[in-house]
């Protein structure tokens, strides 16, 4: 009887990217992989680190598997291994912790029986461009994460990223094209590029816009997407490829700006001042049709007063932006602003998230509404009770009722109203 194996993904696509390499390769090593809330005789839990509250999941994840199956082999791999080991060693039940150096290793470390001392396998993270070996023989239904680049030097103040990943590296290209290949002969129609900084990459030569020309080559490939890209690092050409209706990479730009208060980008070391931020997302709205720009927006950082707020509120309802992940500061030990004075208090902290949380749901509602009556291309990942699921390509979330099986299928729909953070449609018979 095959073992059985679970793993959980906590963060961000990268996190995301790697486990699934991981699963194709327990696949291959024999293990049947089921859901994380069902018995197994191997555990991994990927961890994330970014903020306070990661950490806090992290560990809860861990102890609920441990409850669950206090037989299983527990293997705790990523970011919060990285830079925390010994806690992360210290939880009952984890019989192994690996480190971002390492992760990708972790079968060669797995024992049949429990452990009686966790090992720490920590690691150098290299500083080398690299390669993954890939020979995945599992299907793909819906848009799948590859992994191009890996590491961030920006050192922003309240960053612990760069401590978690190491420095900048790139995947060799032909490793790329190769994996992203095999992805598509498995059914991949929409490929995600995901790594810490992708407009970072940099290989023998090539540059993102190498690795995005090159996949628009692939027969059988629908769509490439950015997962997301630091401002400075976006190339010139990049816009005019999503504004070309015969290239596949489609007009989305996640954007991680942070703050709209001139302020507190400086004190967050930031590359950019919210004015030429600004700018760059006029100019982009401008040179790509129906683009969709979107942001991450962090409040509460130390110091940051109600008129540092009322700046990055007003910068986002001015600005072309259509969506933001709103997060709250969470200190990260080792970095500068986590000696910084001034903590925004929770209540506040709170107020603050609640209002630009409101005003991100009625940007989102306008962007949607200027799409009802048009035909976009969709394409489905998932259903519940007839209910069908999909993405645009500039990322508006569309669902239709049919019962037709759209999974994995690309299909014209009449945008009829917005719904939430998607909208509703019917199928363009």
């Amino acid at each position: 009887m095959a073992k059985r194996a679970a793993i959980y993904t906590l963060g961000c696509r990268l996190n995301q990217s790697e486990s699934a390499l991981l699963s194709d390769r327990l696949e291959q090593a024999g293990y049947e992989l089921v859901p994380f809330d069902e018995p197994a005789d191997l555990g991994i839990i990927n961890t994330c680190t970014v903020t306070g509250e990661a950490d806090t999941k992290s560990r809860k994840m861990i102890r609920a598997f441990v409850r669950r199956n206090p037989h299983a082999f527990v293997a705790v791999l990523g970011c919060y291994s990285q830079v925390a080991a010994e806690a992360v060693a210290e939880i009952e039940g984890v019989d192994l912790v690996i480190g971002n150096g390492e992760k990708l290793r972790v079968l060669e470390y797995v024992s049949e029986v429990k452990r009686e001392r966790t090992q720490i396998v920590s690691g150098r993270i290299s500083r080398e461009d690299f390669r993954i070996e890939t020979d995945a023989p599992s299907s793909v239904v819906r848009r799948v994460n590859l992994k191009i680049q890996e590491g961030c030097n920006f050192m922003c103040s309240y960053c612990i990223v760069p401590y978690a990943r190491g420095g900048p590296r790139s995947r060799e290209l032909e490793n790329v094209i190769d994996e992203a290949r095999a992805l598509v002969e498995r059914g991949a129609k929409e490929i995600v590029l995901t790594g810490i900084n992708v407009g970072a990459y940099r290989q023998n030569g090539h540059s993102i816009l190498d690795v995005i020309d090159r996949l628009n080559d692939l027969r059988g490939l629908a769509r490439i997407r950015l997962g997301s890209i630091e401002l400075t690092t976006i190339p010139d050409g990049l816009l005019e490829r999503m504004n070309d209706r015969e290239h596949k990479l489609v007009p989305f730009l996640h954007i991680p700006l942070q703050s709209g208060s001139e302020r507190i980008l400086k004190l967050m070391r930031r590359t950019y001042t919210a004015g030429e931020a600004r700018t760059f997302l006029e100019k982009a709205c401008k040179e790509a049709e129906d683009l969709c720009l979107g942001t991450d927006l962090l409040l509460g950082f130390p110091g940051e007063t109600e008129t540092d707020f009322q700046e990055t509120a007003q910068f986002f309802e001015d600005s072309p932006l259509v969506f933001a992940h709103v997060f709250k500061y969470s200190p990260r030990k080792g970095t500068p602003a986590a000696d910084m004075d001034g903590r925004v208090e929770p209540t506040v902290l709170n107020e603050r998230s609640a209002v630009l949380r409101r005003l991100v749901r009625r940007k989102r509602k306008r962007f949607h509404q200027r799409y009802v009556g048009r035909v976009a291309p969709v394409l489905f990942e998932q259903s519940d009770n007839e209910t069908w699921t999909g993405y645009t390509p500039n990322y508006i979330r569309v669902a239709v009722t049919s019962h037709e099986n759209l999974t994995n299928t690309i299909r014209g729909v009449v945008l009829l109203e917005p719904h939430g953070e998607h909208m509703r449609g019917n199928l363009n018979e």
